[in-house]
């Protein structure tokens, strides 16, 4: 029988083999390749002593294929429970030194307890992957440890955050459940994602790729629009998900935090005034909108290199998080369409869901025409921001800055669609079309009879523009509450907050709506 001596001896020797699971030749060659080991990363992300870790003298069960000769403390992946900034979160940092990380049946239970655990208190839950995918060993098995976490991201959708942090490769069906969670951030150069590799590619398709060019970071982040962020090294990495952290609630039935405020909520930004050009097809900034409405200029863009015609972020008003989506007319003149629809509509989906009100930028000439998009389906994916925005009920602010044009006027959170407050500036342009191609729709046979064609084009778009391209009209029948000086924008936001920080929207019973997916 073993003393009491023995058995603490032992606890301290399963601790420590836990710690280096593969020995400490693994770690360094972790170390080798840029990436922190599962630990260190745990360790760099959370409060200082605040992490408790579950199921660390956990192994796998399998004896198929030499595994019963390879057993790990741990089993690939560390789990359990943390403080960032005070906030409880719960995560889980795939090892690959570990078998590269490849999941099994043990490894996956570990997964699903936490994230049980998450939506039990209503915290955040976080992921770091960094696998090779599933444990071939165990076959069946760990597909079938895939699905049930992919089912507790289904079910934990739109009740806590989930935030998916990308350090390494992340293949197969394992990039289903970071697919699923509401933000993925990737390191360049060392992260990957893809459900093929280069070699089945090249072999079923003929194409030549590299993992990076098929997968990494800026191809996500950029072409396929799968990574929100992007991170430089793993320190960028954190600290990106920190602040992402700070700017939403712990889960569905709260508010996201509300700091104190050292900026004015009525300062007044002189410079608005001058922002929109004259000319209505010269581009400008939507940046120079945004930033500085927001408290101390601060402003965390969601996926900037993709879909660029739209912006997308978080900022604060008078110590309140906001969500922000504009229109950006330095691109493709801030037009609409599938992939910049596609984007917004996710984002307004997790803004109403986790309760950030709306703040909407709106300078928008209409959806982008051609059979690209006819082709691509742009009437069911522009449709997907029309139903995103009618569908959300936290307050919705919109301030048309320039143009509204068309249908798209109505898909940008127009009170027709519910906003509660719509504002315009002086220089708003709301209207079915811009002045030229209304006048020759609309005056197609005075023109061709006309002598002088040019002059009377002319003289129609000035009548045209007189009459219609301004916020006027809207104003007189209420569907833009008030027309004020861009100068005073911030103060007009952090009113309506005050106003609508109690709003309450009864919604239709129903087991859910369904989105033109």
């Amino acid at each position: 029988m073993k003393s009491r001596k023995e058995k603490y001896d032992e606890l301290e020797r399963k601790r420590d083999q836990a710690l280096r699971p593969a020995g400490g030749d693994a770690n360094e060659k972790q170390h080798k390749r840029g990436k922190r080991t599962a630990r260190e990363r745990i360790d760099a992300l959370v409060d200082d002593g605040s992490f408790i870790e579950l199921d660390q003298f956990a192994v796998h069960r399998s004896i198929a294929f030499g595994l019963e000769e390879k057993e790990f403390l741990g089993d690939g992946v560390v789990t359990g429970r943390a403080l960032i900034d005070g906030r409880q979160v719960f995560l889980f940092s795939q090892d690959f030194t570990v078998l590269g990380g490849s999941l099994g049946e043990v490894f996956a239970e570990k997964i699903c307890k936490v994230m049980d655990l998450a939506l039990r208190t209503g915290s955040p839950m976080i992921g770091i992957n960094d696998s090779g995918g599933a444990r071939i060993q165990e076959g069946v098995v760990s597909l079938g440890g895939y699905a049930e976490i992919f089912w507790r991201n289904v079910q934990a959708s739109g009740v806590i955050p989930q935030i998916s942090l990308v350090a390494g490769p992340c293949a197969g069906g394992a990039v289903y459940s970071p697919a699923i969670t509401d933000f993925i951030i990737m390191t360049e150069k060392i992260a990957q994602m893809f459900i093929t590799g280069p070699e089945i590619i090249k072999t079923v398709t003929g194409e030549d790729v590299t993992f990076e060019e098929l997968g990494g970071a800026v191809t996500h982040a950029t072409k396929s629009g799968v990574a929100h962020l992007t991170a430089s090294d793993e320190d960028q990495m954190v600290a990106l998900a920190k602040s992402l952290l700070s700017f939403i609630p712990q889960n569905n039935l709260e508010d996201p935090p509300r700091y104190a405020c050292d900026d004015d909520p009525a300062r007044e930004v002189a410079a608005l005034d001058g922002v929109v050009p004259d000319q209505p097809n010269k581009p400008y900034d939507m940046h120079d909108v945004i930033v500085p409405i927001m408290d101390n200029g601060e402003f965390f863009e969601i996926s900037p290199l993709y879909a660029q015609n739209i912006i997308t972020g978080f900022g604060r008003v008078n110590g309140r998080t906001v969500a922000i989506v504009g229109n950006q007319p330095q691109v493709l003149a801030g037009v609409l369409d599938i992939d910049s629809s596609i984007k917004a509509a996710r984002f307004v989906r997790f803004c109403d869901a986790f309760n950030v009100p709306l703040v909407t930028f709106v300078d928008v000439p209409g959806f982008l025409p051609g059979t690209e998009q006819e082709y691509g389906g742009i009437i069911k994916h522009g449709a997907k921001l029309l139903y995103a925005f009618a569908e959300a009920t936290v307050p919705k602010i919109t301030i048309i800055t320039r143009k509204a044009y068309g249908g798209a006027y109505d898909v940008m959170a127009s009170k027709h669609i519910r906003a509660d407050v719509n504002i315009a500036w002086p220089t708003a342009e709301i209207a079915v079309m811009g002045a030229e191609g209304a006048v020759r729709t609309i005056f197609r046979r005075e023109i061709s009879a006309a002598k002088d064609k040019d002059a009377k084009m002319q003289e129609l778009i000035d009548e045209y523009t007189e009459r219609f391209d301004n916020p006027y009209i809207a104003a007189e029948r209420g569907y833009v509450d008030d027309v004020v000086e861009a100068r005073h924008t911030r103060r007009v936001i952090a009113k309506s907050l005050d106003m609508l920080a109690n709003k309450r929207v009864d919604r239709p019973k129903r087991k859910h709506g369904n989105i033109p997916l």
